[in-house]
């Protein structure tokens, strides 16, 4: 473990001298004002308990606010994967309520942790210490490759026979998703899953913007697959070996199979994408029929 964390460091040390080098991205000006004024008028301690809820539900909402708006739009409805299956009031309204139950009784004590985590890595909060962008992309996709594989395999666990009705089941209610209930589960799936949110924090967290920038693209992820609409043009398919909205939405549908969270490669490697691929591949075929 010393060895990996001193090649990290090194990394790191690499990182930081040529970025010193590199003149400063007047773009970047807005953005160092406001992190700057909010160290200066803020303890570490609001900034990463309060500053960590805020970002939650702000993110949460804001990307949930896109699926909510195109059951209205009918021209969007032709992205609707499952066209028969629409959203319904009664299931948006419980959706919410279980959402706002689980956020501030279960993941808000997680986030209060989140000071005293920082605390004890010694994480820096400084404009000095802030990585670039392109490094918090490397960390978020690393975070994410090490949650998607802790998510597949907890999830295939949750989905045995003996486990399901008791705690994975209420996050298959819905058996045509829609993006407010990516985070609609029960309270103990919550902690389950998520644990596999923090993993990669404490391998790669080297500032406190990493847990703002990780949060933000498990959310974005998360949301999209769970939004029952496949938009094109999704700047999320530009990651590598990215699922996408099509092949969660099957895992809702099916019950059996897709149990990665981002990823397709886990699926692939035990091919539990093959009930996908025949349904998929049936699909297509009934499509090229219809052109002929």
């Amino acid at each position: 473990m010393a060895s990996n964390d001193s090649i990290l460091n090194s990394a790191y040390l690499t990182v930081e001298y040529i970025d010193s080098l590199l003149p400063e991205n007047p773009l970047q000006l807005p953005f160092k004002y406001a992190w700057t004024y909010m160290l200066d008028n803020y303890t570490k301690f609001q900034i990463a308990t309060w500053g960590s809820l805020i970002v939650h539900e702000l993110i949460y909402f804001l990307l949930c606010l896109p699926g909510f708006l195109f059951q209205f739009i009918p021209f969007m409805q032709k992205f609707k994967i499952q066209q028969d299956k629409p959203e319904t009031w009664e299931s948006q309204w419980r959706c919410f309520k279980v959402l706002l139950f689980n956020h501030f009784c279960i993941q808000f004590p997680l986030i209060f942790g989140t000071f005293y985590f920082t605390e004890f890595f010694n994480i820096p909060y400084d404009w000095d210490n802030m990585p670039r962008w392109y490094m918090l992309c490397a960390q978020c996709f690393g975070c994410a490759v090490i949650e998607d594989t802790w998510h597949y395999f907890l999830h295939r666990i949750l989905h045995h026979k003996r486990i399901y009705k008791h705690i994975h089941k209420v996050h298959h209610e819905f058996t045509s998703p829609f993006g407010m209930q990516a985070e609609y589960a029960h309270p103990l799936e919550t902690l389950i899953l998520g644990t596999g949110f923090f993993i990669g924090i404490m391998l790669f967290c080297n500032h406190v913007i990493l847990l703002w920038a990780w949060v933000t693209f498990r959310l974005m992820e998360t949301i999209d697959v769970h939004s029952g609409y496949d938009i094109p043009l999704n700047p999320l398919h530009l990651v590598p070996f990215y699922a996408g909205a099509r092949f969660h939405d099957f895992h809702h549908m099916n019950f059996v199979g897709n149990y990665a969270s981002t990823f397709t490669w886990w699926d692939k490697i035990f091919n539990t994408d093959s009930q996908y691929n025949t349904y998929h591949n049936k699909l297509q075929s009934q499509d090229i029929k219809k052109t002929q």
